[in-house]
């Protein structure tokens, strides 16, 4: 059931995006109504969270029942003994789902208001409680321990302190203010905890902040299934070229069992450290990451030693894994995009110039797994005819597990092909309504299937490098 409305964009940008939706091969093949119809449930879906949180179960440290019987417990203290299931699923078995309850209708709002930024409202809808830095405005009387009505700011128009804002502005439940509003306003640095605890979300998922930490990593749905297609093997030395956070990275260690290499680059420094951080917490030592821009990770010159350290000799990583940067159109909830059609369409030319640097580092035999976030045909589908035209040494591959849909028509890729990439669209199923009656009725292979259709927009294409790319010189 939609209970927000669709995802706020520009102009330029809807229409972008619509013309990817409703190219000639689509409704030549659906009809123009069925295909207008897809991409206005797609918006819509957009601006609602995923049916189910998702975490991976680190196996390196513990085993998936253990930990699946440790979260039981986590939730049960969480939800006040009202009890939810937890899920293993059967193709990802170190994966658990959890049902997201909602939407809950009956919540009564409150006199006293406070109001979040749009990103702090997509991580309330996801289970966050409210931190200080994310709310913009509170009623001029709120103090602690008051009863607060939490909305979020979707267009960004609320100007930070104000003590009442009447734009455009989405309930997201109710919370208990953790610090009165002159404190938030304070501009004290040292205050950046819960500034409201989330009692009566609208959309209920649990809180994992700081919850099983090195046992579990959340992450969405698509994103887990990406490593599992990755396949690595222990002894294999395995390049993520994009890496940050780390949760791919360390998802390919743990099922290598942590023998290998793995080696993960980020050209931000920060963003390697929270690698690092990661990869310690999980207890993962094949894991080697690098402050590097990964278009210059060939080593231009074969006689220098580098020992191990970008930039690496060509055709020297057995697997390579391009979660590449891309426009995120398919992150879910997002209520509001005030990106430009320039910034959405900007990041093609990176995509290719980094897979042009994956193909010359991947071994003859190796696999390249790309994917993205993102749901434009220019990123995904696209991307996948450029590169098999551009590097006849590379051929699509069948992925296991095959999970999400298949690819999406107009950039000229036959049905066999389309067949062979994965494009999860969450406008296949309706929204759902989800409550604890319903769940206790519910049969554990229908949850699956919906956990595997509602989730984020995502896509991944596997391609296997069939001969080498590094001719000798006459």
């Amino acid at each position: 059931m939609s209970v927000f409305p669709k995802i706020s964009l520009r102009l330029e940008v809807a229409n972008y995006l619509k013309e990817g939706f409703m190219n000639e091969e689509i409704v030549s093949t659906l009809g123009k109504q069925v295909a207008e119809r897809k991409f206005e449930t797609l918006l819509n879906h957009l601006s609602h969270p995923p049916s189910f949180t998702t975490v991976r179960v680190n196996t390196h440290l513990a085993s998936v029942q253990h930990v699946k019987n440790m979260l039981s417990d986590e939730l049960q203290k969480q939800l006040n003994g009202l009890s939810v299931p937890i899920l293993q699923h059967p193709d990802l078995q170190d994966v658990l789902l959890i049902p997201v309850i909602g939407p809950r209708k009956n919540i009564k709002q409150q006199q006293c208001e406070a109001i979040v930024g749009a990103q702090c409202g997509n991580a309330v809808l996801r289970g966050a409680h409210v931190y200080v830095p994310g709310i913009v405005s509170a009623s001029k009387f709120m103090k602690a321990g008051d009863v607060v009505s939490v909305y979020s700011d979707i267009k960004g128009k609320c100007k930070k302190g104000a003590k009442e804002f009447d734009g455009t502005k989405v309930f997201l439940g109710n919370g208990i203010s953790e610090s009165s509003r002159k404190e938030i306003f304070s501009g004290l640095p040292d205050l950046k905890g819960i500034g409201i605890r989330m009692t009566e979300p609208v959309y209920l998922s649990p809180s994992f902040d700081n919850v099983l930490p090195g046992y579990l990593f959340l992450q969405n749905l698509p994103s887990t299934v990406v490593t599992h297609v990755l396949d690595p093997q222990p002894g294999e030395r395995i390049l993520d070229m994009c890496a940050a956070p780390g949760g791919k990275t360390t998802h390919i260690a743990a099922l290598m069992h942590d023998q290998g290499e793995v080696i993960a680059l980020d050209k931000i420094a920060n963003k390697v450290k929270k690698i690092k951080q990661n990869a310690l917490l999980l207890g993962l030592n094949s894991i080697r990451a690098f402050c590097f821009d990964g278009t210059k990770a060939v080593k231009l010159d074969t006689v220098k030693d580098t020992e191990g350290e970008p930039p690496f000799l060509p055709e020297s990583f057995d697997r390579i894994l391009l979660d590449a940067p891309c426009s995120g159109m398919g992150q879910r909830p997002n209520m509001a995009c005030a990106w430009t059609l320039k910034e959405v369409t900007s990041y093609q030319p990176l995509q290719r110039k980094l897979f042009t640097v994956a193909v010359k580092l991947l071994k003859p035999g190796g696999m390249l797994v790309y994917s993205t976030c993102t749901i434009t045909l220019a990123e995904n589908e696209e991307q996948v005819a450029w590169a098999l035209t551009t590097f006849p040494c590379l051929q699509l591959q069948p992925q296991e597990p095959q999970i999400g849909g298949e690819g999406m028509m107009g950039a000229g890729l036959s049905f066999e092909q389309l067949k062979q990439l994965q494009r999860f669209d969450p406008s296949v199923v309706p929204l759902p309504d989800t409550d604890f009656d319903s769940l206790r009725d519910a049969k554990v292979e229908d949850m699956i299937w919906l956990a595997n259709k509602d989730c984020i927009g995502f896509f991944i294409a596997k391609f296997i490098k069939r001969k080498s790319t590094e001719e000798t010189d006459p």
